[in-house]
């Protein structure tokens, strides 16, 4: 099998989402869509591989957040099968929900950031479980459920590669900082710890994030996510005991973010890429969400 990065070229920027291209003995598949508006590109880098969009039989979407998964009707309606966690299924098929809740915190930046949100034809969606195996392009993958970042969240692990989305965190070309994307409204510590344990025990010795490209040195990198999940979770938490706003809290937690990464080697035109892939904000307000969930708040 061979695997393609494809870069989108998000907002104009290098390397912040990505898709991958399969190509095997039994055809061509995609993992991930990226956003509708992102399509041009995607188009155009599976043209430079001599890629016509007809020849992509089947989608995996590891989660169904617009920069992973918003382009899926539009690659359903052209004849590509849509593999997607059973939870996240109704929301393609009908996405009036998740577009009201992008719309709440995208506002009148929704449709620059994401474009049209094409519903998912039924007949073209398949559920896909935990510990499913999904025969795409003659090879068989393997689907693990990796709730944390969201509670529909799959990795699709493709003999010793790993496709991890969002549950590995986010990690740029050439970098050591791996940044915590903890968006509202399914952000779960407890359930992140447990998603690690089964990325350790995958046996992946690349992983493939949509944020961004292949990396190796993969039980390395999971201790170092594994910190800052634990780092970023405690400072919310502390925060709200002391009863700071929410402006002051994102300001406090952007401050000692941007502290770790600078720490690591990510200068400013980097950290703009990284925080848009991963608004700062989002992080507060999901592991925020948690905590008080928790305590009944």
């Amino acid at each position: 099998m061979r695997i393609d990065v494809l870069d989108l070229e998000f907002q104009g920027m290098p390397h912040v989402i990505a898709a991958f291209l399969l190509r095997g003995p039994g055809g061509i598949a995609l993992i991930e869509t990226g956003p509708a508006t992102t399509l041009p590109v995607l188009l155009r880098r599976l043209s430079e591989h001599s890629v016509e969009p007809e020849a992509v039989r089947d989608v995996l979407v590891t989660h169904i957040h617009l920069d992973h998964a918003g382009a899926a009707g539009w690659w359903a309606r052209r004849g590509a099968r849509i593999h997607v966690h059973p939870l996240g299924l109704p929301h393609l098929v009908d996405p009036s929900k998740l577009v009201a809740s992008a719309s709440r915190i995208y506002g009148d930046r929704m449709e620059s950031l994401w474009g049209e949100i094409v519903p998912v034809p039924a007949d073209r969606v398949v559920a896909v479980s935990d510990r499913t195996e999904i025969v795409v392009a003659g090879e068989r993958i393997l689907a693990l459920e990796t709730p944390g970042h969201a509670g529909h969240h799959l990795v699709f692990v493709l003999g010793d590669a790993a496709f991890s989305g969002d549950a590995a965190g986010i990690r740029l070309p050439g970098q050591a900082w791996i940044d915590l994307p903890a968006p509202p409204p399914e952000f779960d510590l407890g359930a992140w710890r447990t998603t690690l344990l089964r990325l350790r025990g995958a046996g992946a010795r690349t992983l493939y994030r949509t944020h961004f490209g292949a990396s190796s040195g993969v039980d390395e990198q999971l201790d170092t996510f594994a910190d800052l999940l634990e780092t970023g979770a405690a400072w919310v938490r502390e925060m709200l005991e002391q009863g700071l706003e929410r402006e002051r809290m994102i300001e406090e937690f952007a401050s000692r973010m941007r502290e770790r990464a600078t720490a690591q080697g990510v200068d400013a035109a980097t950290a703009r890429a990284y925080e848009l892939a991963n608004p700062r904000s989002m992080s507060v307000d999901g592991i925020a969400r948690y905590w008080k969930r928790r305590s009944g708040g």
